[in-house]
């Protein structure tokens, strides 16, 4: 049969991936590497100069200056390191980039005249806005594949008091049956012109070009209802733009060119028999996906840990077996049975696409991802991904910040794995389902007994799950096309929740990491990757205490010339900013992305100490779940102050410096205070900050007045006693 469709139309849709021609990427490299050369350059001259200024105060005496000094060594060595990671990286995407192959509609395609393996596509979803919801589950459902079924893992307490968020919760349970019961109709109009072909195929009355018509017609009907479906859809936002543009009409202009090709190709006789019937059974299976939802929560012997890494486990324990409804004094259980007393029929995978609820996939995703899957010298890769890019577009100015972040680091991603360090980006991904038995661990929660696949132990579970498994020799490939969006917070408050976040859990896997690097036993062989993992995982604390010490620090003056610091910086943020701009941002954002960076160091640094607190005392911190809501998030006080409180300081430590003729230290303190009040006003907002301070000072005032009634209470009842 595969024989039969050689000639298959070859029908690409557009994609985001970089499409540079080959001279421009060597031109790339070329810049990449003269930019490391200086860098290493510089970084090797100041080192040494520093390192003598270090010898001669520490030979006469003067204990506070080469103290001083040793200290600023280290920190310029960490700012040294960072920019030799995001370069190195670079290097490895361009490389990466001139030997990529992007595969053909006909190498993807021969699926069709095969067994597809099947896939389930988790979406976890926690008290998530409807819309969103709605976006992930239309986007995946219309994703191409022929063997795929989609379970919205609903977190929610399953019994709410509030009558607003159970009304929610009735949507959401509501929401998968609607969507596949749109899709139903679609697919059965389809299925039966499949098998209305098969019947007069076996009846030997086909008519080549009459087949080759009634497709190109039902491509156009695809096309339509795509069509029709984004203009019935309300516009209210640059996410919404993005669904209705790369979801649904772009898919629809790729079904009208191929059915135009069809009936183009069939009138000059160019069509088989194979290839008609190839395409019924494609076009059957464009809307063929079984959408289901399940809540963990309902089930007493289930997890009940508040992270999202339970709620995923949690049904991936479940796959391929049958199951039922138990009460017992405790409450419901969900008890393994046989097949034939099986409320349950959890259908067996192969692969698992993990979707965040506020990501949308791209209509080829998995069939790009499965076919690098499928390779044979693929078989030891456990995740296969594209990570996420930010939804363009955005009209918030803290949120294309962000988000030109998000897209910059997209590439240090693919940087990564050209060196073989690639870590698994949670947002989305493909899973190899053997793999994750193979990193399975089964603990006790509450009595019962919990399979956990991807780890809870910190709240970045994807990187902690990385390191799980690369110890079991398994291997992670990033795709080098974007196919993926995610949501970018648009505000400080949920932004502080996100980066805080991913800054707590580095620390607590560095020893995992260290451990996998020392048993090697060739460990010059890993020397490459050691240095993009360790970044990866103590950067966040490195970075932010050292750009910490340099702003509240004052430094005696050095005798490093100040156009060699320039030098050392220079390189990085040229190509940063040459890099934002492949990615269609503005030059200038490159010192948007630099105030962020300011404001976020308290942030940060409030991840690092909730890290540092678990060492001490083993709790893990509260998941706390990035809001996707349209309204505000309140920022907490704390990060609020530490965002008010820098602009105030580093003027005051810049006119010590310049006091103390100091001036590279004072042009650089100064240089901050623009950045920090410039990201105080435009990302936080003076109005805004002075709102969540209120709604702070407010709430603790409330929650003494409770503590103090609770305590006047229980005294009274012990007085009455």
């Amino acid at each position: 049969m595969a024989a039969a469709v050689r000639h298959l139309p070859r029908v690409e849709p557009r994609t985001d991936s970089p499409t540079s021609p080959v001279l421009s990427v060597r031109r790339e490299l070329l810049y990449t590497r003269v930019a490391i050369c200086l860098t290493l350059l510089t970084t090797c001259s100041v080192m040494v100069a520093l390192a003598l200024l270090f010898r001669d105060r520490y030979r006469t005496g003067a204990t506070r200056l080469w103290l001083e000094d040793g200290l600023f060594l280290v920190l310029l060595a960490i700012f040294a390191y960072g920019n030799l990671v995001y370069l190195i990286a670079r290097f490895g995407y361009f490389k990466r980039l001139l030997s990529h192959r992007r595969a053909t509609r006909y190498e993807l395609e021969q699926i069709y005249d095969g067994q597809a393996k099947p896939v389930a596509i988790l979406i976890p979803s926690y008290r998530e806005e409807l819309r969103v919801v709605q976006q992930t589950l239309m986007s995946a459902a219309l994703m191409e594949y022929p063997n795929k079924r989609i379970v919205l893992l609903i977190d929610d307490p399953p019994h709410p008091s509030d009558a607003i968020a159970a009304a929610d919760l009735a949507a959401t349970r509501r929401l998968p049956h609607e969507i596949e019961s749109l899709l139903r109709i679609e697919e059965r109009r389809y299925a039966a012109q499949r098998a209305a072909f098969e019947s007069r195929r076996a009846h030997g009355a086909l008519d080549i070009l009459h087949e080759a018509r009634l497709l190109a017609k039902l491509y156009c009907d695809i096309a339509g209802w795509m069509d029709a479906q984004a203009a019935n859809y309300e516009v209210a936002d640059h996410t919404d733009e993005l669904y209705v543009e790369r979801v649904l009409r772009e898919p629809a202009r790729a079904y009208r060119r191929r059915g135009a090709e069809l009936e183009q190709r069939a009138s000059a006789v160019a069509l088989s028999e194979g290839e008609i019937a190839h395409e019924f059974r494609r076009v059957a299976s464009l809307f063929s996906v079984r959408i289901t939802s399940f809540e963990r929560k309902r089930f007493e012997n289930l997890s009940h840990a508040l992270n999202k890494a339970m709620n995923l486990n949690s049904y991936l324990a479940l796959i391929g077996r049958n199951f039922r409804e138990v009460i017992r004094p405790s409450g419901l259980h969900l008890e393994e049975c046989d097949a034939f007393s099986a409320q349950f029929k959890i259908p067996d995978a192969d692969y698992i696409i993990t979707v965040d609820a506020d990501s949308l996939l791209l209509n080829d995703y998995a069939l790009r991802l499965i076919h690098v899957m499928e390779q044979p010298e693929s078989r030891r890769f456990a995740v296969v991904q594209s990570p996420y890019t930010a939804v363009p577009g955005s009209a918030s100015l803290l949120e294309r910040a962000a988000g030109a972040q998000t897209d910059v680091g997209w590439i240090m991603s693919q940087g990564y794995r050209y060196f073989g360090a690639a870590f698994w980006v949670g947002a989305n991904a493909l899973l190899r389902r053997e793999a994750l038995e193979d990193i399975c661990q089964i603990t006790l929660e509450r009595g019962h007994p919990i399979r956990r696949y991807v780890q809870d132990r910190t709240l970045v579970e994807d990187t902690e799950s990385t390191i799980d498994l690369i110890v079991r020799g398994w291997e992670l490939y990033n795709y080098l096309e974007r196919l993926s969006y995610s949501a970018t917070p648009p505000d400080f408050g949920s932004l502080v929740i996100q980066r805080r976040r991913w800054a707590n859990g580095g620390l607590l896997i560095l020893p995992n990491l260290l451990r996998y690097l020392l048993g090697a036993s060739n460990k010059l062989s890993r020397l490459s990757e050691a240095f993009f993992r360790l970044h990866y995982l103590a950067a966040p604390t490195a970075v932010n205490l050292a750009m910490l010490l340099l702003l509240c620090i004052p430094f005696k003056e050095t005798r490093i010339p100040a156009l060699a610091l320039i030098v050392l910086a220079l390189p990085y943020f040229a190509l940063y900013a040459r890099d934002l701009v492949q990615c269609k941002y503005k030059l200038l954002d490159v010192l948007h992305i630099y105030a962020l960076n300011l404001l976020l160091i308290p942030v940060n640094l409030g991840g690092i100490a909730l890290s540092i607190r678990q060492l001490w005392t083993g709790r893990v911190a509260a998941f706390a779940r990035t809001p996707k809501t349209r309204g505000r998030s309140s920022a907490p006080r704390l990060y609020v102050l530490g965002a008010i409180f820098f602009p105030m300081w580093a003027p005051i430590v810049g006119i010590v410096d310049l006091f103390d003729h100091k001036w590279l230290f004072a042009a650089y303190a100064l240089f901050n205070t623009c950045f920090f009040g410039y990201a105080l006003v435009r990302f936080v907002g003076l109005r805004e900050a002075r709102e969540d301070l209120l709604v702070s000072f407010k709430s603790e005032q409330a929650a003494n007045a409770l503590r103090s009634q609770t305590f006047l209470s229980k005294e009274s009842a012990s007085a009455r006693e």
